[in-house]
């Protein structure tokens, strides 16, 4: 089993950029691709990036490609999203999220969820 914990979020102005991570504690992370997913208020959760086990490949949204990067360390169990250019949109409970099945944009897929982090873009 795999328990992501996120961590990163905070408060940034518009233009800023802010880094989240998602640690997970088990040696065997790099098994597991690992996705990002954010919930803005009224919203429905949306898929941000994932990241393949061993990062050889990733995916984007089409609307966040640019602005966001993923990246991963599996010696550190961790996985990065690196968020530049922020606007107020991009505020939102941002997860990250585990799944044995391989890369995917689906959030239905992914067994393992953090509790997620807050995001908040002011303008």
């Amino acid at each position: 089993q795999v328990v992501p914990a996120e961590s990163g979020g905070g408060l940034v102005q518009a233009g800023g950029s802010l880094r989240l991570s998602c640690a997970a504690s088990r040696r065997t992370f790099s098994n597991y691709a690992v996705g990002w997913f954010r919930q803005a208020p009224g919203k429905e959760r949306e898929f941000v990036a994932a990241i393949s086990g061993l990062g050889h490949r990733t995916t984007y949204a089409e609307s966040l490609k640019g602005r966001f990067t993923i990246s991963r360390d599996n010696a550190k169990n961790t996985v990065y999203l690196q968020m530049n250019s922020l606007k107020p949109d991009d505020t939102a409970v941002y997860y990250c999220a585990a799944t044995i099945r391989g890369i995917t944009a689906t959030s239905s897929l992914y067994n393992y969820w953090g509790q997620g982090t807050q995001v908040t873009v002011s303008s």
